[in-house]
């Protein structure tokens, strides 16, 4: 055994320090220009979700309903690490981007996986992170930007590599620490910080993208002589939580960036009485300034520790006769939202359970807030029953839209359930301040966790679902060519659908379990279909939470690869 490690060692270690392409060989670079990120040419993948919507939508229909089951991979990268790899692989004209856990970016030529450059983030000791996970890399100009858990916003040149400005937006002894891929929009860098479980005030803030200096900053918790914070007793916004750790969209006709926030502070509601904005809420953000412009809280008072972190999608809906611009948001409390979007409001449309939930006994037609089951909210001192699990019925991997089907895709999970015990917790810097256990079970003769779910957003119906043993931790990818992609199982596969009927029409196992955000871009009239495999993190405390339920013995292999697909005959 030790030698078969050696020897893995060595092999890693001798592709790390080859010598990579020289400037010649590498493919041409164009900037990315703020037309180009709105209006993406078919064959690239420039941002987070594709498009800054958030759709996960592609026109390219080489690859199509037809012909996947001739899909074939084409090439694979070892990234080095274990972990959770959560990444989408971002391609700019054949130059494919990705991050890894602990805050690796490679970038490697798309059309063959050869490693271009690495840059490798010099993270400090004692380092205070819950997750060592990373989303993904910004593009804006000749640069690439990541958020690193350290939080800093470190931008990169595209061409070589070489860091050309690093800025700390917190400190990180403090609990502040960072896992999304940044927003790129009007010139600026936009990040939001994780630490929702160790006393922070959340934000979102705006570098300039050439210097990396401060735009602005907005907070998340209000303070004092500002409109909410009468929603916190005493001093608790200080420490409130609302967390922002999922990349926000952009709508450029309103110039309005939205992002989604998370849990209070500490979890447990009676110790901070009130509705705590601006936690589990969508914010729309002025792009030029920060102010808040509109928000919709999705509940109040969370206890549940279920982040609404996951940004809407932004997209027409009709209703009654009527075309609207909406946010639609599968929430973790297991309602799927339908909001309008206005240039100084976030209006309420609907709400409709997606999974079971036995929290929410109505919503208000007018205001959508929630009115609960108070035997099934968390308070200090006891232990009390809810479904969904503190999971919920998304977490944060992105649904997605398809304009040619007008559906809607969910990576749900149902069937489980879970419990919290409250106590009294005092705030310490960078030490943990939810004041709660968690249990989670599975619902008894539940034959299923994880869906892929597809919605019309016009009727609000389920048209179909395709349900899968395991949990889900798929992101979800559309395209022209009436196609679903996602993984998300533990299982280890990767899959195909038809986006019309969700028929499987396509799997492959991959060396782990996939929790990547899966892509898809054209070199040289070829297209090919991306996505990071690398189970860890949450899904994989879900695993070990499922067994403990069910009493089974769940092993998925470790090892973070990028796997490239394309059809066999191109």
């Amino acid at each position: 055994m030790a030698r078969v490690l050696l020897t893995s060692v060595i092999a890693l270690a001798a592709c790390l320090l080859a010598p990579l392409p020289s400037t010649a060989q590498r493919p041409a670079y164009r900037p990315v220009t703020a037309e180009r990120l709105t209006r993406p040419e078919p064959g690239n993948w420039l941002s987070y979700r594709g498009t800054p919507d958030g759709w996960g939508y592609s026109q390219l229909d080489q690859i199509n309903t037809r012909n996947v089951a001739n899909l074939r991979p084409v090439w694979t990268l070892s990234t080095g690490v274990t972990g959770g790899h959560e990444a989408a692989p971002i391609v700019n004209d054949g130059v494919m981007f990705v991050t890894t856990p602990r805050n690796q970016v490679l970038a490697v030529d798309a059309r063959s996986g050869d490693l271009l450059w690495r840059y490798a983030h010099e993270l400090p000791q004692g380092l205070v992170a819950y997750h060592d996970t990373n989303r993904g890399v910004a593009l804006w100009g000749d640069k690439v930007y990541t958020a690193t858990l350290d939080a800093r916003v470190v931008a990169l040149d595209a061409r070589t590599g070489n860091v050309a400005w690093s800025t700390s937006v917190e400190d990180n002894a403090r609990g502040y620490y960072m896992t999304l891929a940044p927003l790129a929009a009007d010139g600026k860098i936009m990040v939001g910080v994780s630490g929702g479980e160790l006393g922070i005030r959340g934000f979102v803030v705006a570098l300039d993208a050439e210097t990396g200096r401060e735009v602005w900053r907005t907070f998340t918790i209000p303070a004092p002589g500002e409109p909410g914070n009468d929603t916190w007793p005493g001093e608790s916004w200080r420490t409130g939580g609302a967390p922002v750790w999922i990349t926000g969209h952009y709508d450029p006709q309103l110039g309005l960036t939205y992002w989604g926030t998370g849990n209070p502070g500490p979890w447990i509601g009676d110790q901070r009485p009130g509705d705590n904005l601006y936690t589990n809420s969508v914010l729309a953000l002025d792009v030029r300034t920060g102010a808040i412009r509109g928000y919709h809280q999705y509940h109040w008072n969370d206890s549940w520790d279920w982040d609404e972190v996951s940004t809407p999608i932004l997209m027409p809906v009709r209703r009654d006769g009527r075309t609207f611009p909406a946010l639609v948001h599968p929430g973790r409390n297991g309602y799927l939202w339908t909001l309008e979007r206005h240039a100084n409001a976030i209006s309420f449309v609907d709400a409709v359970p997606y999974v079971y939930q036995d929290v929410f006994t109505s919503i208000d037609p007018e205001t959508g807030r929630p009115t609960y089951d108070e035997s099934k909210k968390p308070a200090t001192g006891t232990v009390t029953p809810f479904c969904p699990s503190l999971w919920g019925g998304k977490d944060w991997p992105p649904a997605a839209y398809s304009p040619r089907t007008g559906l809607v895709y969910i990576p749900a999970n149902n069937n489980h359930c879970g419990t919290i015990e409250g106590s009294e917790v005092e705030y310490r810097p960078g030490s943990s301040f939810t004041g709660a256990s968690s249990q989670m079970t599975v619902r008894p003769d539940a034959d299923h966790i994880g869906e892929l779910q597809a919605w019309n957003m016009d009727t609000g119906e389920r048209v179909w679902t395709r349900e899968f043993e395991s949990h889900n931790w798929g992101g979800v990818l559309t395209t022209a060519g009436d196609l679903v992609f996602a993984g998300g199982t533990s299982d280890r596969y990767f899959r195909a659908f038809n986006a019309r009927t969700g028929e499987q029409l396509w799997q492959f196992r991959t060396n782990s379990g996939v929790i990547g955000v899966p892509s898809t871009f054209s070199v040289d009239g070829v297209q090919y279909i991306a996505v990071q495999s690398g189970w860890g993190v949450d899904a994989a405390s879900m695993t070990r939470r499922i067994d403990q339920s069910r009493g089974t013995n769940t092993i998925v292999p470790q090892g973070g690869v990028i796997w490239v697909f394309a059809l066999e005959d191109r």
